[in-house]
């Protein structure tokens, strides 16, 4: 059995989440320990619940310390159970989150899986909806991921109610990524809005227009309207196609924040990416590894990117993955970027 320490580096639901999707995919039971302990509110609370509920199911697993304010969880993986599946996270539970725990596996499907999820697509702390199709979708793509996924319904905080379809399908030629410094010569954003006032989404783009064209950097923003979501809510992507990647950045709009506020201060984001001339935004980065690994450890084939900035989470999915499959992470400065490489031992 693996044992992780859930209090690692930033203690968060990352850690849970990450755990028991590499316990699935390996096949080895792992216990998670001091779940959230450095948290006002520690242990497993529900919005980590939904994640590992969904993983016992489609593995047949047997799990114990499935309960709100567990600080221990133990998780027994099964067989896959290939079929189609119907899950509610609940409210405005991060539907991308979610998925994020669940795509791996199609490493270890042999059969297509779908799935119909329903919370919410556009929530703080999480992937926007758009993020995920625009920027997660085409770079695990590349990987031999193959993913059709439709969105039915925004999901904004607090009601959620967002709905979209998944089909999983079995990854046939798993590839490595190799990519060095990419240049991003133009912007690509969607504003997804729902029950609010036209002119919000126009402030929001007029911003971040104005904002690249004083950098001399083409600008293009649609906008993406469903009335039918259960509560009123904004959110902004942004992204950019290298020659060999595609960057981003996503941002939720919240009472308190002004429309040109949000624009402005997303793009700037979008811009410090950007010049970088990274390969992975600093949020893929992290999303990235457990595919790369994945690869590394069966395929015997090296994965390396350039990122702007080493984040906490990709430093604790980096120790975590270590101790589930036989790969060695390095990480070293490259002038302004970091460069890591993901290699089999």
């Amino acid at each position: 059995m693996i044992e992780v320490d859930g209090s690692y580096g930033e203690g968060g639901g990352q850690i849970l989440r990450s755990s028991v999707t590499l316990s699935v995919l390996t096949q080895k039971p792992v216990r998670i320990t001091k779940i959230r302990a450095n948290r006002p509110n520690p242990g497993l609370r529900a919005q980590h619940l939904t994640a590992i509920k969904f993983l016992r199911e489609l593995s047949n697993a047997n799990v114990k310390g499935l309960e709100i304010g567990s600080s221990t969880v133990e998780f027994y993986p099964g067989e896959l159970v290939e079929r189609d599946y119907k899950f509610d996270i609940g409210t405005a539970g991060s539907i991308t989150l979610v998925l994020q725990t669940v795509i791996p596996l199609a490493f270890n499907i042999r059969r297509a899986i779908r799935i119909k999820l329903r919370g919410g697509t556009d929530v703080k702390w999480s992937p926007t909806w758009n993020y995920f199709r625009e920027v997660f979708l085409p770079m695990v793509n590349k990987i031999g991921v193959d993913i059709n996924a439709k969105l039915v319904r925004r999901g904004f905080y607090p009601k959620g109610g967002g709905e979209v379809e998944v089909t999983l399908n079995p990854v046939n030629r798993p590839s490595p990524l190799q990519i060095s410094e990419q240049d991003y010569r133009e912007v690509k954003g969607s504003i997804a809005i729902s029950k609010l006032r036209e002119d919000i989404a126009r402030r929001i783009e007029h911003a971040v227009v104005k904002n690249f064209v004083k950098k001399s950097i083409p600008c293009k923003i649609s906008v993406e309207r469903d009335d039918s979501s259960l509560s009123e809510g904004v959110s902004l992507t942004l992204w950019s196609e290298g020659e060999e990647s595609v960057i981003g950045v996503s941002s939720i709009g919240e009472r308190g924040l002004p429309s040109d506020k949000l624009g402005r201060e997303t793009s700037e984001e979008m811009f410090k990416e950007m010049s970088s001339k990274e390969s992975l935004d600093t949020h893929m980065a992290d999303q990235i590894l457990i595919y790369l690994s994945f690869v590394a450890a069966t395929e015997g084939k090296e994965s390396f990117f350039l990122t702007r900035e080493i984040t906490g989470h990709t430093r604790t999915n980096a120790w975590l993955i270590e101790k589930f499959l036989p790969v060695k992470f390095a990480i070293e400065r490259k002038d302004k970027l970091f460069k890591i490489k993901v290699r089999g031992t």
